[in-house]
């Protein structure tokens, strides 16, 4: 909801007429009263706003969303930026239903987000392409894990993710074999996959990379510091004095940073992504660079890695939206001009 804010009160209103739609925990898209919308805490919590039809194959190239009380209202979408973070926003499924609606939208297609989002695809397809990732084991929810395996296999310390959920909801470090059966349980919550990955002794690095796959941009870095443990859901949004996000990145070496831009634009194309990307990373004392992971929808708050790198880069808030909202434009352009069918 925050992201939401910032990007409505950023946009160029001079240029954009802004609609905001609001999706429920059930699924409901809502069209939300603009200036009621900026005082909201959760859809859940408030009676405003008016269900909305979704309409496929509607045959106008303008896609409208009429509300259910009124099936003649024209609600004029032409381009998309969505900000659902987590299941069902940022894992395909969205960006699959918006393709079907015939509208533009912000952030990778439906494969790019589905990829992106399961940790587990995203490290099999970097580590083919020579990236480095964590080593991992993949655990199923209805197989009985082998824990002393895994110890072997990876020592100590481990952490453990479920393998398809945003915000490090679900994650947990452990340190003992008991540790690790907690956090497996826990993990277990979220998704039938879980990662057991190997902990890497590194700094951890954030870039961002811009465009579509004809013109891709890297942004310098940024890094997040601990004063403790790690950085995990508590320590993104409950506690904001746990971690301090420095940017720029502070004794990188122009070697590692032509590295881990390098790299991360690797992983951007590997991954089949367009629009916009964060990449988390991992620097080693040696040098080495490991990817952890990419966020394919990043926070657009105030405190958010990925326009507080563009802003540094020289690209200010309100220019980052425009971009995006443009490249989502060029790439619907771009896509529907290909032949779908035979003749």
């Amino acid at each position: 909801m925050n992201s939401a804010r910032n990007i409505y009160k950023a946009i160029d209103k001079a240029k954009y007429n802004v609609v905001v739609i609001g999706v429920s925990r059930s699924g409901q898209w809502l069209h939300l009263p603009e200036d009621e919308f900026m005082l909201l805490t959760s859809i859940e919590s408030s009676n405003i706003g008016f269900p909305l039809m979704l309409m496929p194959g509607h045959e106008n190239p303008i896609q409208y969303l009429p509300e259910i009380r009124n099936p003649k209202s024209e609600i004029r979408i032409d381009v998309v930026f969505p900000i659902i973070h987590g299941p069902f926003g940022e894992d395909g499924t969205l960006q699959g239903l918006l393709a079907i609606l015939g509208l533009p939208f912000v952030g990778p297609n439906a494969l790019g987000s589905s990829v992106g989002m399961d940790k587990d695809f995203t490290k099999r397809l970097l580590r083919d392409a020579g990236i480095n990732v964590a080593p991992w084991v993949l655990l199923f929810k209805h197989e009985k894990p082998d824990y002393q395996a895994i110890v072997k296999q990876l020592g100590f310390p481990l952490f453990v993710k479920p393998a398809n959920m945003g915000s490090s909801v679900g994650v947990s470090r452990a340190e003992n074999e008991a540790e690790l059966k907690t956090a497996v349980e826990l993990a277990f919550k979220f998704d039938i996959k879980v990662l057991v990955e190997q902990g890497i002794r590194g700094r951890e690095i954030e870039t961002a990379v811009l465009g579509n796959v004809e013109d891709m941009q890297v942004s310098g870095v940024g890094e997040i510091v601990m004063a403790k443990g790690f950085y995990d859901y508590e320590s993104k949004y409950l506690s904001p004095d746990a971690a301090k996000v420095v940017v720029p990145a502070e004794n990188v070496s122009p070697k590692d940073l032509e590295n881990i831009r390098r790299t991360a634009l690797k992983a951007f194309r590997v991954l089949g992504l367009e629009g916009l990307s964060r990449l988390d990373v991992f620097l080693t004392d040696d040098g080495t660079v490991y990817v952890n992971e990419p966020n394919t929808l990043p926070g657009f708050t105030n405190i958010s890695m990925y326009p507080k790198l563009w802003t540094e880069a020289g690209l200010a808030y309100s220019a980052l939206i425009d971009r995006l909202l443009q490249l989502a434009l060029d790439r619907h352009q771009r896509d529907g001009a290909l032949q779908r069918t035979r003749f």
